[in-house]
């Protein structure tokens, strides 16, 4: 694989470069891992997409509203990329990866780009190198990059430290809903939309909007929110209505954090943190190496029979790390 002819095809919007490229920063393989390194810094960095972090309650109809948004986007002249992370079997590591199926149009849609990535059993839904692929979206060009997650908890929190904006997406519900949604993801969130707001649904999403609007005038007032922020809408992504009040009041989100400096503050906050947790996953990986297992299965075995002390141990294991 030429690096240099890679990094040209994703700076000219190559479509096919771009998800070779992909494939390769997902990959756990060491020189794959080195040559992701090389490429990412072959590519320019003054390229900066909307980054939207999107999550929400099984059954919500996450893809049908990406994939109405996206084609929204793409109308307007936008280059949208989709990177949504499925759920990998903690059995097998296997993946649907049906994310393309669900997003018909989008996926034939020119300026549009569909990535299913497995979410390898990572914490929050979000694959390992869900940033990495990001950082490549806005290298090859793309306007906005929607990351999708899956489903809704305290873990989801993780995307968030990706994104410029949080939308979390619900269905219409009446208060056992509210409840039913925790805290942590409700205080991240940057705009909540409620979907689904069509048919006999209409009139309890206007309700189900007026519920956490009030809840989150509630919850926090943080100083990157503008007045009016957090914000409740009611989308229907069937039939396509209310997506431009939605992508509007995420332009109004970040037009104001960038006029106010948010937006490069955070972006650097998010770069520390990605580096930081770089570092504890290479520092974990060293704990797979063989000789590493089998120093720490003898220590074990050793602190279980009371033949040594388990802080002794641990320190003798520590730095028998730091020797290799």
């Amino acid at each position: 694989m030429n690096i240099d002819d890679l990094a040209k095809g994703i700076i000219a919007g190559e479509r096919r470069a771009l998800a070779r490229a992909i494939t390769l920063v997902e990959s756990g393989r060491a020189d794959h891992r080195a040559a992701a390194a090389e490429l990412l810094a072959k590519l320019p960095t003054d390229l900066q997409a909307l980054r939207i972090g999107l999550s929400g309650t099984p059954g919500v109809g996450k893809s049908t509203f990406i994939e109405s948004f996206g084609m929204m986007l793409t109308a307007q002249g936008m280059r949208v990329a989709v990177l949504a992370v499925d759920p990998s079997s903690a059995r097998s590591g296997g993946s649907i990866l049906g994310d393309k199926t669900r997003m018909d149009r989008l996926s034939r849609e020119p300026r549009a780009f569909i990535r299913p990535s497995p979410s390898q059993t990572h914490l929050g839904g979000v694959a390992r190198r869900s940033r990495e692929a990001v950082r490549l979206c806005e290298a090859a060009g793309f306007d906005v990059v929607l990351i999708e997650t899956v489903g809704v908890g305290q873990s989801e929190t993780v995307v968030a430290e990706m994104s410029d904006a949080f939308v979390l997406l619900l269905a219409p519900a009446g208060g056992d809903e509210l409840q039913g949604v925790k805290r942590g993801i409700m205080e991240i969130a940057d705009l909540i939309v409620i979907n689904k707001a069509d048919g006999d649904l209409k009139s309890t999403a206007a309700r189900t909007r007026a519920d956490y609007a009030g809840a989150l005038r509630l919850l926090r007032k943080r100083p990157q929110d503008p007045e009016g922020f957090p914000r409740a809408t009611a989308v229907s992504a069937m039939e396509e209505d209310g997506l431009e009040e939605t992508w509007a009041a995420l332009q109004e989100l970040t037009d104001w954090r960038r006029a106010q400096g948010f937006w490069d503050h955070t972006r650097a906050a998010q770069a520390r943190y990605w580096f930081e947790q770089d570092v504890k996953q290479r520092l974990l990986a060293q704990l797979e190496t063989p000789q590493a297992k089998d120093d720490l299965a003898r220590l074990s075995d050793a602190v279980a029979e009371g033949a040594r002390d388990p802080a002794e141990a641990a320190a003798e294991f520590v730095s028998g790390l730091r020797a290799d």
